[in-house]
């Protein structure tokens, strides 16, 4: 379901005043449409001759409306976010260690009280009847061939016997240069074919992920309450879905299971002093350690636990750190996130020669692994997916 906010020039002035990029030309662009479009009528054909199931074969746009369940359980029947006002906050605009933030830093300062944003794309009707697993990946409008790999490997919405998995990118918008239309157009002919993004009227920044996260937890909350658990990740990851499943069934009658959040999880951080680093964080902001928190690259958690973040993170202020939210967040609500081996969201050291960074039985005993480029996974899910392939028993910690 597609929305467009009444008026786009009445867009926050915290989007307005980041920076610009500069603009491609025209023929660029057109070369970049004709691209897209030629891959997708590719991936189509592709689609129709090997007979592969509807739920990863391109789709009608879904109608309008909520789905009729939606608002059983008293939560709102629709996303109720129609415009944004929000004034900067001038406590902070004559602090010297405010002046001396970037522009962008400054913007999300300003700002960071703003924390729901009209929806520009919508799918209610993802989460209708009882969902099992939902694949929720971060992604910018620009990573047009990640969310491509990633929909042709792990990301393929199936059922399981009855269990149900679904996927959803979350998006926000291109910079406002000149190009900005076109990419959005090029969003919504995405959207089209496959039917799987949610997009929020924010700019795609880094300091933005935050919004992203809270956005979704509000979505989650009107439009899922009867998914019982969502994998969050990056469009970047490796992920095998088979663990992942295996994971949730061994544990299915393990005490605490309402309050699941397991991925590869930090303690005892604290926060960046080096104003060269994007994670860099001014003692006037937040001066004391990190409560723990999980990569963002890939977690795991159970949708009980994503009702009660969403109400914990409504009245928190915003932290230009997102995986660091989160863990606040879970901090409030009393749960310490697990760490699980199987969760390699920092990598594995591909700039160390090692015969496992290239072995895809070592791949398959993993359940999440952060950076692989579009290539990279399309190569290694075909590799452990190889009949003739033969690996030593499942080393993987249940």
């Amino acid at each position: 379901m597609l929305r467009q906010t009444k008026g786009r020039q009445t867009r926050s002035r915290r989007l307005s005043a980041l920076v610009k990029f500069k603009p491609r030309s025209p023929s660029a662009f057109s070369v970049l449409l004709l691209s897209f479009s030629l891959r997708f009528t590719a991936a189509r054909v592709s689609t129709v001759k090997t007979g592969c199931s509807k739920n990863v074969s391109f789709q009608e746009p879904p109608e309008e409306g909520p789905f009729e369940a939606a608002g059983y359980n008293g939560a709102p029947v629709d996303w109720d976010v129609r415009g944004v006002d929000c004034s900067p906050n001038p406590a902070v605009m004559q602090k010297n260690w405010f002046l001396k933030l970037d522009q962008h830093f400054q913007q999300f300062v300003l700002y960071r009280h703003c924390k729901y944003y009209p929806m520009l794309i919508n799918h209610p009707e993802k989460c209708k009847g009882d969902i099992h697993l939902l694949m929720v990946i971060k992604s910018v409008i620009e990573h047009h061939d990640r969310r491509e790999a990633v929909r042709q490997t792990w990301g393929k919405e199936r059922n399981i016997g009855d269990k149900k998995i679904k996927t959803l990118f979350l998006l926000g918008t291109p910079s406002l240069d000149n190009d900005a239309k076109n990419l959005q157009k090029l969003i919504e002919f995405e959207d089209k074919l496959y039917g799987d993004i949610l997009q929020w009227d924010f700019m795609d920044t880094f300091f933005n992920l935050t919004l992203k996260e809270v956005n979704f937890l509000k979505w989650f909350h009107i439009y899922c309450p009867r998914t019982q658990f969502i994998f969050k990740g990056d469009d970047d990851v490796f992920v095998n879905p088979d663990n992942l499943l295996e994971l949730l069934s061994f544990r299915r009658d393990s005490p605490g299971m309402h309050s699941l959040f397991v991925g590869d999880t930090i303690h005892r951080a604290i926060p960046i002093r080096n104003r060269k680093s994007k994670y860099f964080i001014p003692r006037e902001l937040y001066d004391k350690p990190y409560p723990p928190y999980v990569g963002g690259g890939g977690f795991l958690m159970s949708g009980a636990l994503a009702q009660r973040l969403f109400i914990a993170s409504a009245d928190m202020v915003l932290y230009p750190i997102d995986d660091v939210f989160l863990g606040m967040c879970l901090q409030k609500v009393k749960v310490t996130p697990e760490n699980h081996p199987g969760f390699r969201t920092f990598g594995i050291m591909k700039h160390k020669v090692s015969p496992m960074n290239n072995d895809p039985c070592f791949y398959k005993n993993l359940l999440v692994i952060h950076k692989l480029n579009p290539e990279e996974l399309l190569h290694m899910w075909n590799s452990i997916h190889d009949a003739n392939l033969i690996c030593a028993k499942k080393s993987v910690l249940l």
